[in-house]
């Protein structure tokens, strides 16, 4: 299907100077980029998007007021070490490492009976243990061995003191259940004799999960930033039409709510999007008949013209916790940004540091689906890892033809280096020029097989490229 694309018929294209064919899905993506526009504004420099930066932090920490900020980066150490304590134990049930074991990760992988696709989790365990000084691998052979397993009743402590951890976070109860009962059955989740979904939404309830997303401290004070960028984009508009703003991958609605209070007063024409048509159905129990608010299905993996979203038809896109999902982080920007108004506001919430706590449960619900070939395809290919950081967030908003506001909360504050959850916004640029993609399809189709199919072009200000662990382009 995709051997005619070419180097040789996508080298010269009209306008573009730079582009890269992204494999995936039902239609192949291919951006394209021209020269660089003349000039790139550093974020912050507008001069009402760093006023409005500002009033979100100021929302932000104004919703965490009843939380100590100092003891942040003690409890989240405390997830962390419970999470390393599980690894260890589950990993030494393999007995692999026992009597001066050296084994090497296929056989790690091959005791546990991991399922192909969460193999990529063992993987980052075994590097995880490495770093924190818990195992050591020999460089010459790839073998691991000295693997240091905490005592029994050391897990089973760790395990209790839990609560005390998550309360201090702000999570539910249900929480603390959920991150126990995940590490119970973390062989069995491995091996996917079971799912988290059972976990996490019992019954069908979304109770756990709404939780975590809406009330604990890193969620609170991001989705009250992030509703205060939303709130002033609504202030600073002088048209009389409702603000119209799409949620994609919305889930339990976590986010949602913070930003229908914030935008109480104003007529809005709100997009509550997922993929999954239970987290609409949740959504309408939670949120019932708010006026200006619909419901529909979104993948964000797939075309949005597609799935009948009309070009610069929003105002606003606000994306909470999803976006790391995309297969490819500068397709998805770039297919969002032309669902943009000119100057529009994308709005993202996104964790942009590893938590250990997610090795042993979030992550399963991160692994490519059962069967899927390709899994990451952007800069994160072939590193076995999920998160962005900030500074790969803002690159990549520049490259989709972003101008990014300041990172929030900023890099000093104690809950970006203790939960890593930031708000990364950006404004549509409306300078450069980026290739037409109507010529771009017309000179491919000029140079296909008539039966070939074209395509999806996305115009972008620049292409980014994986690269090898050295940091040289694959």
């Amino acid at each position: 299907m995709n051997g005619a694309l070419t180097d040789e018929v996508l080298t010269g294209l009209p306008g573009v100077t730079d582009w890269q064919l992204v494999r995936g899905g039902a239609r192949d993506a291919l951006l394209v980029a021209g020269p660089p526009p003349d000039a790139r504004v550093p974020a912050g420099t507008d001069h009402d998007d760093a006023r409005a930066a500002s009033r979100a932090a100021d929302a932000g920490d104004a919703a965490v007021r009843d939380a100590d900020p100092a003891a942040l980066p003690a409890l989240m150490r405390q997830l962390d070490e419970t999470a390393l304590l599980t690894i260890a134990r589950v990993l030494d049930r393999t007995r692999l490492f026992r009597a001066a074991g050296r084994p090497a990760t296929e056989e790690v992988l091959g005791a546990l009976a991991v399922a192909p696709r969460h193999a990529w989790i063992v993987r980052r365990w075994l590097r995880t243990l490495t770093a924190e000084g818990r195992l050591r691998r020999d460089p010459a052979t790839g073998r691991h061995h000295s693997l240091v397993v905490p005592d029994r009743r050391d897990h089973a402590r760790a395990l209790r003191e839990l609560d005390g951890a998550c309360r201090g976070l702000g999570y539910p109860a249900a929480m603390t259940r959920f991150f126990r009962a995940a590490a119970e059955r973390l062989p069995l989740l491995l091996q996917d004799r079971t799912s988290l979904q059972e976990v996490l939404f019992p019954d069908g309830e979304t109770d756990t999960a709404r939780g975590n997303y809406r009330d604990s401290v890193p969620s609170r004070w991001a989705n009250h930033a992030a509703a205060s960028l939303i709130a002033d984009e609504a202030r600073r508009r002088t048209a009389p039409a409702p603000l119209r703003v799409l949620e994609a991958g919305a889930g339990v609605g976590g986010t949602t709510g913070t930003v229908l209070e914030a935008l109480a007063d104003t007529p809005v024409d709100y997009l509550f999007t997922d993929v999954s048509p239970f987290f609409l159905r949740a959504a309408r129990d939670v949120f019932g008949d708010r006026p200006g608010l619909r419901h529909a299905l979104f993948d964000i993996q797939a075309d949005p013209l597609a799935q009948g979203l009309e070009p610069e038809s929003q105002d606003v896109v606000l994306a909470a916790n999803v976006l790391h999902n995309a297969r490819h982080a500068g397709r998805a920007l770039a297919a969002l940004r032309e669902l943009l108004a000119p100057g529009g506001l994308l709005v993202l919430v996104e964790s942009c540091r590893e938590h250990y706590q997610a090795l042993t449960s979030m992550y399963l619900l991160m692994s490519p689906a059962p069967g899927e070939q390709d899994w990451f395809t952007d800069l994160r290919a072939g590193q076995d890892r999920v998160f962005l950081t900030a500074g790969e967030w803002t690159r990549h908003l520049d490259a989709s033809g972003f101008d990014p506001l300041p990172v929030l909360p900023h890099e000093a504050h104690p809950l970006a280096a203790a939960a890593g959850q930031r708000v990364v916004a950006g404004r549509v640029r409306t300078r450069g020029a980026r290739p037409d993609p109507g010529r771009v399809r017309a000179a491919l189709a000029d140079r296909l097989p008539p039966a070939h199919p074209l395509p999806r072009i996305h115009p972008v200000d620049d292409i980014i490229r994986p690269t090898d662990p050295t940091g040289a382009p694959c």
